[in-house]
């Protein structure tokens, strides 16, 4: 502590680890500034070192939504399972995974445009991963009915072991027979 009672970390990422370790929930970085008394951006630089750090460890930094947490790494998961007696992570359907990619790539996206999409009802596959926790509602979209718009929830990164949806590997749609230019502009 300095004479004002400030924290004055001496390491940065240590003091970052030690509070998205106590964190029951992902915080922004922002509120780790505030907390340590620091810029945003040095808390940033805090973040990318520490996650520089904990690729060497069985521990990542998961982002999403502008939040960011602590998480065990995805390699390990077999293995806390077995430890905390959990079972098994069950697995999803074709219409689940389907119905999901559609809502990883698009989001915030609404269930109806999910069954233009996929040409069927989505009611129970959409239910299906609302109850596991892999989508979430993410608010309303402007317009008739205003229709409930979801996106991935945090538990979808954890699921995948990705650490932000920008690792999401590229979309490379093949081109539909007959479209012309004018479609391809809009």
């Amino acid at each position: 502590m300095s004479e004002s009672g400030n924290l004055i970390p001496l390491d940065i990422p240590s003091a970052l680890e030690t509070l998205l370790f106590v964190s029951a929930e992902p915080v922004t970085s922002f509120q780790l500034a505030t907390t340590l008394e620091i810029s945003v951006s040095a808390v940033e630089q805090g973040l990318n070192q520490l996650d520089g750090e904990l690729q060497r460890r069985g521990l990542r930094l998961q982002r999403h939504g502008g939040r960011v947490q602590l998480t065990t790494a995805p390699e390990m998961a077999e293995m806390v399972e077995r430890f905390l007696g959990l079972e098994a992570t069950s697995r999803l359907s074709r219409a689940a995974l389907e119905t999901l990619a559609i809502v990883a790539y698009q989001q915030p996206i609404t269930r109806p445009y999910i069954e233009g999409v996929r040409g069927v009802s989505s009611d129970g596959v959409m239910k299906s991963l609302l109850g596991k926790g892999l989508i979430q509602e993410m608010g309303r979209a402007e317009g008739p009915g205003r229709p409930i718009l979801y996106g991935t929830a945090p538990d979808f990164l954890q699921y995948f072991g990705l650490n932000s949806l920008t690792e999401l590997p590229p979309l490379n749609l093949p081109e539909v027979e007959g479209e012309n230019e004018h479609d391809k502009a809009n």
